[in-house]
């Protein structure tokens, strides 16, 4: 594994586990505006 891949792994587990933390925080209603919002944008497909 080179340096330039480890430091993008590194970067996004740090990413997710931002976002992790933030998610956790949402009301309801926040979530589901998130989560309409990412299906809108084809980033959820169902």
């Amino acid at each position: 594994m080179d340096f330039e891949k480890r430091e993008e792994d590194t970067r996004r587990a740090e990413l997710v586990r931002i976002l992790e933390h933030s998610i956790e925080r949402l009301s309801l209603a926040e979530l589901e505006a998130l989560y309409y919002d990412l299906i809108a944008k084809d980033y959820i497909r169902e």
